[in-house]
């Protein structure tokens, strides 16, 4: 048997199944559960999975909705894993050209992680049905990775040893293209919680007895903004103030405000950040309160590898651009019109492979698989070229046929992508080979602290609050694979 029938076997998979993927798709978009708290989301895959007959962990590293499942046994082992959560205040509706909520100021996905999950899980499935049918040797690992927008899990999954064993890794995340890379593509994030404590007092009758945690807060903001000037053009600082008191007239003795610091490489994360904790302390000292600092993510930059996107660009020069309609053409021009981006539409191509990539500043935490193993992304085209992710209009074509067109091509490129690091042991050392090349000189170690836990309770209350008027609008029917 060829390998060019085996992945023909996997696409007429997919074929037989748009409607399950889809479907996929769409559970998580209405789903629109926000990191830490994607039970739903997690639940669903990891049933498809069982039921295809993949070894199923739930809960690893210590993550609810985290999971790890496994076909086959022996070598290549070949990771696979991606996101499935939404963001805050992005319930949108899909298919429409104004910004409109599903349910109002709720959660919801705008950037497109429920075209992720169905890719993976896809890609996945049929994979393994081809490794049942023609006897291939090997393992896949497939990997859920909650809370990425918040950047957590995956830090904690190669801290606890889940990626020793891997060769070989594979990401799949949608934009508006098909296409992938090799070099450095995102950069190095610590987030980290500042929490001030203070004393109360009425802040109009006796004012001088209290100690203002939010005076603390705003001095820190004050700091940081003089900072700006002294920070490296790539860095990158931002937060928002969780906590910020409870009423006007008594003195706050409890505020929180929560930081992101970013820059290229790890080192400079850190030294963003070891100047966010001393601007900190000295606003703790100017007003006479305690400040505590506690890391919650911290992730290495995004490398992906040569030898793998050799394979990655091969297998999309295979399955080609999905083919557009003047409807879904139409629409995509419409969508782009309206934040002022050039109305071309939507892309026919693969995109050519050049690297090394330019380095951008966004951060997503399988940064830190990419520096433990050989890693490549597949780019899907689920979404429309030139929108922006957290805002409406990245939401716009999540359910369309678009988001559902893209996330066929993207499974099949995964697939024939498994297969090929399955059956050619050649392209495994390749991808290794250049991955030594790529990170020669430098030592891998975590950046979260030694024995931390994953914050299990992130984003819990809020989910609570909207997930009743949500769940009316989840869909009836689950995916079925034929």
């Amino acid at each position: 048997m060829t390998k060019s029938s085996m992945k023909q076997f996997t696409f007429n998979f997919i074929d037989q199944n748009e409607k399950a993927i889809a479907c996929v798709s769409d559970s998580i978009f209405y789903f629109g559960e926000l990191g830490m708290q994607e039970h739903e989301s997690a639940g669903l895959l990891c049933d498809l999975l069982d039921a295809e007959n993949f070894r199923v962990e739930r809960g690893i590293s210590g993550f609810p909705t985290g999971f790890c499942a496994t076909y086959g046994t022996g070598s290549p082992v070949i990771a696979i894993h991606t996101e499935y959560d939404a963001n805050p205040n992005n319930s949108q509706v899909s298919g429409v050209f104004e910004p409109t909520h599903i349910t109002p100021f709720a959660p919801g996905h705008c950037e497109g992680h429920n075209c992720n999950a169905a890719v993976l899980v896809a890609g996945a499935i049929a994979a393994a049905r081809a490794m049942s049918e023609y006897n291939l040797p090997g393992t896949i690992k497939i990997f859920g990775a909650p809370g990425e927008e918040q950047l957590i899990s995956r830090p904690y999954y190669v801290r606890d040893g889940w990626f020793d064993d891997v060769d070989v890794a594979l990401h799949d995340h949608l934009g508006g293209d098909l296409g992938t890379v090799y070099g450095l593509t995102h950069s190095a994030a610590i987030s980290a919680y500042f929490r001030f404590f203070g004393q109360t007092s009425h802040a109009s009758v006796t004012p001088w007895n209290g100690r203002d945690a939010l005076d603390a807060v705003v001095l820190m903001d004050m700091g940081m903004a003089q900072f700006r000037e002294h920070m490296k053009p790539e860095w990158r600082a931002h937060r928002v103030i969780k906590e910020g008191g409870d009423q006007p007239n008594t003195i706050p003795a409890k505020t929180m405000v929560w930081w992101t610091f970013r820059a290229p490489d790890a080192e400079g994360a850190k030294i963003v950040f070891e100047q966010g904790k001393k601007i900190a302390e000295g606003a703790a000292m100017m007003t006479n309160t305690e400040v505590r600092c506690e890391i919650m993510s911290a992730v290495w930059p995004v490398r992906t590898n040569q030898g793998l996107a050799e394979v990655i660009k091969s297998n999309m020069d295979i399955v080609g651009a999905p083919d557009w309609t003047k409807k879904e053409h139409d629409f995509a021009r419409t969508i782009q019109k309206k934040i002022g981006a050039e109305p071309l539409g939507l892309l026919n191509e693969v995109r050519p492979l050049n690297g090394p990539s330019k380095q951008r500043a966004p951060s997503n935490d399988c940064g830190d698989i990419s520096w433990k193993v050989p890693m490549g992304r597949i780019g899907f085209p689920s979404n429309i070229p030139g929108v922006a992710f957290h805002h409406w209009t990245g939401g716009a074509a999540l359910t369309t046929s678009i988001a559902h067109k893209g996330a066929f091509v993207g499974a099949k490129v995964l697939a024939a992508t498994v297969l090929d690091l399955l059956t050619v042991p050649e392209l495994v050392e390749r991808a290794k080979a250049t991955f030594a090349d790529e990170i020669a000189g430098v030592e891998y170690q975590p950046l979260i602290p030694e024995g931390q836990e994953p914050p299990i309770d992130l984003n819990r209350e809020t989910m609570e609050v909207f997930r009743p008027s949500m769940r009316a609008h989840y869909l009836t029917e689950r995916p079925v694979f034929m």
